[in-house]
């Protein structure tokens, strides 16, 4: 009888989370599973040109499910999992962040402040009335208040009576996060948690250091911006800015006057962020359409045409870090990533238009060896989806240790021993010792 592949918890259920991202030029699906060190390993990646969003948001729901399904199906030959629930990413212009302040007065004062405390609290800003439309995404503490005493980032064990705390709260629209639920439920997917993609990009690429130095996120993606600000290990400041490559793209489209899909491929082989680091004799040669003459671009032209949108963006990402106050205090500057950073000289650009140090995020930070190259900035999004949902499991067994459990997945080629295996297990979880003895 062969042994099995992987390590298979006693709980009976596969240690394995998946991300989705779904993006305005892709949907990626990524299977990850932790090792024994620690890491997580990517055992398979699914990619699918993305055809029903726009700027982040679902706009063909048919589209849409269409391309999660593509890549699922990918995902799951390479991984060979059979995919069931998903981690998911949400992003677009839509998105919104407050700040607000909440207390407690806590009933049994004889003994500390528990995990308890603090999730009631927290719970308790879900409540918040919202503009019509809206729903409560994140709810992030920022420091807490025990009794007058400020600045406690961690209240647990504590004595105290009021227990308050300043919160980060991120807010969407309803029918954007309904429409994504509807998308992945009719690809017969379960969504398990919707996520904001800067969080899920900063988790990917950002090292401890860099957030309690002061650190600005900067995802750049296909529709949106994503902005993340991070300052003494806490989340600060979040925004989505309705503009990424894919107004480059048409920028170079229309002022070059050749179709989407060239232009898209001149972006992606030959551009780059600053003109005047290309020279005016470089030629890109696109064909003709239906036997005419083939239209010559130079690189100098297709830079000039990608550095004046990228500005663009790149100012209002500066109006961003300006207005969440944190300007001064980012000793870490700026990490760059998503598809955007793979343009050439952004780096230099990025500091050039933001007065900032720049680094490109890779996410590689927390992963181990995989069988797929997830290294690239690409993924940094789909690689902090199934961060995240780590974390949400490591807090979940912290709170639950009974109950939590990684919402099932199965390796297809196990066939009838691992059933017959696991069957027995899950009696004993679910029906508890006795029962099963009996």
């Amino acid at each position: 009888m062969s042994t099995p592949e992987k390590s298979i918890p006693s709980n009976g259920h596969l240690d394995i989370i998946v991300g989705l991202d779904i993006g305005t030029t892709k949907i990626a699906v990524l299977v990850g599973q932790r090792n024994e060190h620690g890491k997580i390993e990517i055992l398979g990646v699914g990619k699918a040109p993305s055809f029903g969003v726009r700027r982040g948001v679902v706009s063909n729901i048919e589209q849409t499910v269409q391309s999660i399904r593509a890549a699922v199906d990918e995902a799951e030959k390479k991984s060979n999992v059979e995919i069931k629930s998903v981690h998911v990413g949400i992003a677009g212009q839509h998105i919104k962040s407050l700040k607000h302040s909440g207390s407690r007065i806590r009933e049994s004062i004889d003994e500390p402040i528990s995990q308890k405390d603090v999730d009631s609290l927290i719970d308790s800003m879900y409540k918040l009335v919202m503009l019509p439309g809206e729903e409560i995404i994140h709810v992030l503490p920022q420091e807490y208040t025990i009794d007058s005493e400020t600045g406690i980032k961690n209240p647990i064990g504590h004595e105290g009576v009021r227990l308050e705390a300043n919160f980060h709260i991120i807010t969407g629209q309803m029918a954007a996060a309904k429409n994504i639920k509807k998308c992945v439920e009719k690809a017969g997917l379960q969504v398990v948690d919707l996520v904001l993609e800067p969080i899920a990009s900063s988790a990917a690429v950002l090292s401890e250091e860099e957030k309690e130095a002061g650190v600005a996120l900067v995802d750049i993606g296909g529709g949106t911006t994503d902005i993340a600000i991070f300052y003494d290990k806490i989340i600060r400041h979040t925004a989505v800015i309705p503009f990424g490559g894919n107004v480059i793209t048409e920028d170079i489209k229309e002022g070059c006057s050749i179709l989407q899909k060239h232009a898209e491929e001149m972006k992606i082989k030959f551009g780059s962020a600053l003109a005047k680091e290309n020279q005016d004799n470089e030629i890109i040669v696109i064909p003709g359409l239906k036997g005419r003459t083939p239209k010559e671009i130079s690189t100098k032209n297709l830079a000039s045409i990608i550095e004046a949108r990228m500005k663009e963006i790149l100012e209002l990402v500066a109006f961003e870090i300006k207005n969440s106050g944190y300007e001064k205090k980012l000793i870490a500057g700026i990490v760059v990533t998503g598809g955007g950073a793979q343009l050439k000289h952004i780096k230099q650009l990025v500091e050039y238009t933001i007065g900032l140090d720049t680094r490109i995020g890779y996410p590689n930070e927390h992963l181990g060896k995989s069988t797929e190259d997830v290294t690239s900035p690409l993924f940094s999004t789909g690689v902090g989806l199934v961060l995240q949902g780590y974390e949400e499991l490591e807090v979940e067994k912290t709170r639950n240790p009974q109950t939590a459990t990684v919402t099932t997945h199965s390796k297809k080629s196990r066939g009838n021993f691992f059933e017959k295996l696991f069957t027995p297990m899950k009696k004993i979880f679910d029906e508890g010792d006795e029962e099963f003895k009996e």
